[in-house]
């Protein structure tokens, strides 16, 4: 006889209703679980991401900012430079201008004998000299008798009542006052009417 060999019978445990349920809320709940971690690492990854790409701004911004400061510091000591070129050039230009009328005063006192006459027209000389470097550089003079009061040019030291002269006009000038453009440098030393 044949003898057969017997397999081994497994049965197979009967799943109930409830165990079936119970099987796949596990499942059920165990993806879920992977969901939910999955979905927090790649949150984590994007954070990541976020804040790498925010650093790398601020790194950015933060060069930007030190170049820019370089940027105006140089600008600002340039500027001085610049400025003090200015003023020493602006100075010596006006110093180059008042040296031939220094250079003539001083011939003039070297002079040992001389008339009043020859001295006069030497004086007037070095006059017209210095008013013409002073209108060279922009210079003009203001404070004239008969012009009218302006506090803007003027500096009233005193003051006279003449019914001749208007309201408000210069009738003496103690010290003429000079101008650069619109620019007073010395107000006219005056005596106001009225």
């Amino acid at each position: 006889m044949e003898t057969a060999e017997k397999e081994p019978i497994v049965q197979e445990e009967e799943k109930t209703p409830e165990a079936s349920e119970q099987g796949a809320e596990q499942k059920t709940a165990q993806e879920a679980k992977k969901d939910k971690l999955k979905k927090k690492k790649n949150r984590e990854e994007e954070l990541q991401q976020k804040l790498e790409e925010a650093e790398a701004f601020g790194k950015k911004q933060k060069e930007q900012l030190l170049r820019t400061a370089a940027e105006y510091d140089n600008f600002r000591k340039r500027t001085e430079r610049e400025k003090s070129a200015v003023y020493a050039d602006a100075t010596a230009d006006a110093v180059k201008e008042i040296l031939n009328v220094a250079d003539n005063l001083e011939r003039a006192l070297a002079q040992q004998e001389c008339s009043v006459e020859d001295l006069r027209k030497g004086v007037e000389m070095v006059q017209a000299q210095m008013c013409a470097a002073l209108d060279k550089l922009g210079v003009t003079a203001m404070g004239e008798v008969g012009e009218a009061f302006d506090p803007a040019v003027h500096n009233a030291v005193s003051h006279v009542e003449d019914e001749a002269a208007g309201d408000n006009v210069v009738t003496q000038v103690f010290q003429k006052g000079y101008k650069i453009g619109d620019k007073v440098i010395r107000y006219a030393m005056v005596q106001v009417a009225n």
